[in-house]
């Protein structure tokens, strides 16, 4: 990973570690985003008793740790593995995962470009770091809220190359609501009803998808940048369904699994 941040990290920061060595007494690691080296006490590898401490590390493996104590004029890093709950883990993790894949579109641009990576790297990181803790973040604000990296400090040049293939790798963030649709009708024209209350379904979000699953049942597929959002629209779906259906029929939503 190219990412190497300045100075020293926060008591009570996640990292993400690389275990260096282990001995019977302590675990010492390498913290991959501030490029220094930290110490797991055994009492910090795992609640309770250790009977073998390889159980829960071993050389060269990837761990997500909590700083507990920070001593820069020392340079002595305290770090607890067993502070770290599963949760902390997967977000943690989820974000290096993320800041690699920004990586390795500068990777691709310094192809592009002929520029050695470390060289590209230094001319886009540090300008975009000044106001995005990741650079994926900043890649993010470029795909979903047309961002300009020009605008962060980034060269002019470098920035329009760089968000092209931005707006070409990463795509918008999408969450997806599912509901079935059980519909029985009173009218004559029952038909003509259903089409009815669709169309006005659709008058909601462009977006919405509905098909016909049998038996007076169907599918309705609601696509959103967040599930605020989606709710939102489904809230205002069965609304305006419902009120179609009024005394002309029976309607009845159930969410479904993605």
């Amino acid at each position: 990973m190219l990412l190497r941040r300045e100075g020293y990290p926060e008591e009570g920061e996640l990292v993400f570690c690389t275990v260096t060595k282990v001995q019977y007494h302590a675990v010492t690691v390498h913290l991959d985003e501030y490029d220094k080296q930290g110490l797991i006490p055994i009492s910090e590898v795992s609640p309770g008793r250790i009977r073998n401490i390889r159980d829960f590390v071993q050389e060269n493996k990837k761990i997500v740790c909590k700083v507990i104590k920070c001593d820069s004029e020392r340079g002595q890093i305290d770090v607890s593995l067993r502070r770290v709950n599963e949760s902390q883990k997967r977000t943690k993790a989820d974000a290096i995962k993320q800041e690699q894949k920004a990586e390795k579109i500068i990777h691709s641009l310094s192809e592009k470009l002929k520029q050695p990576v470390p060289e590209l790297y230094g001319k886009i990181a540090p300008k975009i770091l000044e106001h995005y803790p990741w650079l994926f973040q900043a890649f993010e604000a470029v795909v979903e809220e047309k961002k300009s990296l020009e605008s962060l400090g980034v060269e002019k040049k470098i920035a329009e190359e760089l968000e092209a293939m931005i707006i070409d790798k990463i795509k918008p963030k999408q969450v997806h609501l599912i509901e079935k649709v059980a519909i029985k009708t009173y009218v004559e024209d029952g038909l003509a009803l259903i089409k009815e209350g669709f169309a006005k379904a659709q008058q909601v979000d462009e977006s919405l998808q509905a098909s016909y699953l049998g038996g007076g049942n169907y599918r309705i597929l609601i696509t959103a940048k967040d599930y605020k959002k989606a709710e939102n629209i489904i809230s205002e779906v069965k609304n305006r369904m419902e009120k179609t259906f009024q005394k002309k029929g029976e309607i009845s939503f159930v969410r479904q699994e993605v």
